[in-house]
């Protein structure tokens, strides 16, 4: 008999998996399995690459003979044609006895589907191990399927005040080592960051990967009339490069940045970057997840217009005074009930800093550009 005990620990498995294709398959999602028999794990599979193999059909080439045996895996089997044929279909064919999933799959094209069919074909099927793990990992995926969008988290770090860097731009160092450290692990965990032109112009950061990872994510410039130099820091680092310019960008500074290995996107009017159309651009690009690690002007745009899913708000243990740089601009509020806020969060301590977590709640807004 599978115990409790015993589904956790292979769903456990399967998500460790999944998490090795991270950067490889997006907008697609994460997803591994393992084929299990008489306790012991018999065959492992993930979705290595997009248009590749589902995790399934790999952990059950891998495993052989499945006669009688269980599978795991973190997202519901499709029961549809896509690029491969559908997965319930290899899973009855093998033969396997009972299949143990994470969570339903919110593509329409399967959402309970997959799980019906596998029963109908009198298979033991039990949804809901490790859920919220396994939305976690694929919020991306859950975000883009059901609405277009990419899930995008907005990292911030700030002093107990509120302040970002003084009023001259110095911000080096708010936070302290492990804070740092941790939004490293950050970057590694979503497809992409994303800042503004002004950031790169007032930092010239890099903005790549600084811990040991084999993953670096695309760094994203919003860079409405192309300023970024094309000796800029960032095309010193790891992983790709997308600048988001407007129609009306000088072509020559484009054709520059194009020439150091930029990929410019087009989105947007004569003025600003229309940050809705870029997001919705990224999916097709491979960009599921994005960390947005701007300064106040994008950052407040992004927040007005709805388009921050998570928040990861740094705070150091220092004052900065009100002529300091503030970590949002006006947002136009008339009274505290209108405010933005956050919601199921947690607060942890990272040496003498805090970090506080949370989803943005869901309002009301009008879009403005930026």
């Amino acid at each position: 008999m599978t115990t409790d005990a015993d589904k956790r620990r292979f769903m456990s498995m399967v998500l460790s998996m999944a998490r090795r294709s991270r950067g490889k398959v997006s907008p697609n999602p994460l997803v591994g399995a393992v084929v299990v028999r008489d306790g012991k794990v018999i065959g492992r599979g993930r979705h290595a690459v997009y248009g590749g193999l589902h995790a399934e059909v790999a952990a059950i080439a891998d495993a052989g003979d499945c006669r009688g045996a269980e599978i795991f895996v973190n997202l519901e089997p499709c029961a549809h044609h896509g690029k491969t044929p559908p997965c319930v279909e290899a899973v009855i064919a093998a033969g396997i006895k009972s299949v143990y999933v994470g969570m339903v799959d919110p593509n329409p094209l399967v959402a309970g589907a997959g799980l019906e069919r596998l029963r109908r074909a009198g298979i033991y099927v039990e949804n809901g191990i490790l859920e919220e793990k396994c939305r976690d990992l694929n919020r991306g995926f859950v975000k883009y399927i059901t609405s277009g969008l990419p899930f995008v988290a907005w990292k911030a770090a700030a002093s107990l005040d509120g302040r970002t860097a003084l009023a001259d731009g110095q911000s080096k160092w708010i936070t302290s080592q492990a804070s740092r450290r941790c939004v490293q692990a950050l970057r590694v965990d979503h497809d992409a960051v994303m800042v503004g032109s002004g950031t790169v112009l007032a930092d010239n950061p890099r903005l790549d990967v600084r811990i040991p990872s084999r993953f670096h994510p695309v760094r994203i410039i919003v860079d409405s009339m192309a300023v970024t130099p094309p000796d800029a820091r960032l095309f010193n680092g790891n992983g790709k490069i997308f600048i988001a310019v407007t129609r009306n960008a000088p072509a020559a500074r484009v054709e520059a940045l194009s020439k150091k290995g930029a990929r410019i996107i087009e989105a947007g009017n004569e003025r600003h970057v229309d940050l809705s159309a870029l997001l919705r651009l990224l999916p097709r690009l491979g960009v599921a997840t994005v960390l947005l690690e701007s300064g106040s002007r994008l950052s407040t745009a992004m927040l007005i217009q709805g388009l921050i899913d998570e928040a990861f708000i740094f705070m150091g243990p220092i004052f900065l005074g009100g002529e300091s740089l503030p970590l949002l601009g006006p947002l136009d509020l008339k009274e505290i009930d209108g405010c933005y806020g956050l919601e199921d969060i947690t607060w942890r301590r990272i040496g003498d800093d805090m970090l506080c977590r949370g989803r943005l709640r869901v309002r009301d807004v009008d879009c403005l550009p930026v």
